[in-house]
């Protein structure tokens, strides 16, 4: 794609579009630096194992039911007892204490995330097709780059600079920890969580597919011009879907205790990939998560949100609902397959099929300027110019 004739041909207003996105998402994230700089909090300090759970909880901003865990102790052990005599060290206290802080929300993160989704969601939307256009320069319209500059921001400022809280997936987690007794705020949890369900909705995955840092990587990994022969090979999505909906009914058999008889278990924690902005590997699995995820993500598109991310699950059931998305023109189309071969998932496919649950669509844009005869467009679910 040349970049620049894309930016030569579009519009005045379509340019003033730019600007002023750009200056929103700027204006965003602005704001959020000065409300999170405003806000910040001491970190807590001087914990001992004189110390009870219950002295130490309120500080934490969790329950004594979620430290006991991170201690490893039975949720219904004695919260007044010193944790010396519990049988707990200083350096396992030290752990579980920096584990949950590592858990604590960055507030920037949300500003970033909504500034990214903006962009993104009025790119596909407004600006990457140039107004007027003929359609024989469509091999000029939505140019990767700014997909990969929305990505490339999301790994470095959402990832590596403001670390792996808040994020989807946790989100969603935190929502069922909650519901057992591990935070005691289960409204500020869900509120978290339509947010970003929200965010998914406005535009079809728009979190998953521009913003989500660990999504962004893998795409970033995936995107590199190697192994293209093995990348047209797509993994069944009922193999995939099933096996994330596998994960994400086992986790919510053992949170709840139904499976283990211990309540509080949580099978992402040790899946948990977002650990990679934290530098934080405390297990071995997530050491092996990331590299068996990363690796395969040279011939795979985002292995783990295909596989594992249960957010990734929840959100393809709420993509049904999502305001703009790409939509397909059934009177046009002629089902020549130019979208299905360069979409990374069965998306495309299922979409011309007309099938009513469909893959997962991250919203990549990528059939958007393939089609020969004009039948695809990204657009609100209230345009009657695309059928249904």
């Amino acid at each position: 794609m040349n970049n620049y004739s894309w930016f030569a041909q579009i519009s005045f207003k379509q340019r003033i579009w730019l600007f002023a996105t750009v200056a929103g998402m700027f204006a965003i994230i602005v704001v959020g630096t000065l409300l999170g700089s405003s806000g910040e909090s001491t970190e807590p300090i001087g914990f001992n194992i004189d110390m009870s759970i219950k002295d130490i909880t309120p500080q934490l901003g969790v329950t004594n039911k979620a430290l006991a865990r991170e201690l490893e102790l039975p949720l219904n052990v004695s919260k007044k007892e010193p944790l010396g005599t519990l049988g707990v060290t200083y350096q396992e206290l030290e752990h579980a204490i920096e584990h949950i802080l590592s858990h604590r929300d960055n507030m920037l993160k949300y500003y970033v995330f909504t500034a990214l989704v903006l962009g993104g969601l009025v790119y596909l939307i407004r600006l990457g097709r140039p107004d007027g256009a003929d359609s024989k320069s469509r091999r000029n319209w939505y140019p990767r780059v700014p997909h990969i500059v929305s990505l490339l921001l999301s790994v470095v400022i959402a990832g590596f600079l403001l670390g792996k809280s808040p994020n989807p997936m946790e989100a969603l987690v935190k929502v069922f920890k909650a519901m057992v007794g591990l935070y005691p705020d289960p409204g500020m949890k869900v509120i978290a969580f339509v947010f970003f369900i929200l965010l998914a909705i406005i535009g079809n995955k728009m979190i998953c597919g521009w913003a989500c840092p660990f999504g962004a990587l893998q795409e970033l990994i995936y995107s590199l011009p190697i192994l293209r022969k093995i990348k047209q090979k797509k993994l069944p999505f009922i193999l995939t879907n099933t096996i994330r909906a596998g994960l994400f009914l086992a986790m919510l058999l053992f949170l709840f205790g139904i499976i283990g008889g211990r309540e509080g278990f949580v099978i992402y924690h040790y899946i948990n990939p977002f650990n990679l902005f934290n530098l934080d590997f405390e297990s071995l699995s997530i050491w092996l998560t990331v590299i068996i995820v990363l690796g395969g993500s040279f011939i795979i598109f985002r292995p783990f949100c295909q596989f594992i991310c249960p957010f990734g699950f929840v959100s393809w059931i709420a993509e049904r609902f999502s305001i703009f998305r790409i939509r397909v023109d059934k009177d046009k189309c002629t089902q020549c397959g130019a979208c299905i071969k360069v979409c990374p998932l069965e998306a495309a496919k299922g979409k011309v099929a007309g099938n009513k649950m469909p893959a997962d669509c991250f919203s990549c844009g990528r059939c958007l300027n393939v089609c020969p005869i004009d039948a695809i467009r990204y657009k609100s679910v209230f345009k009657k110019d695309i059928k249904k």
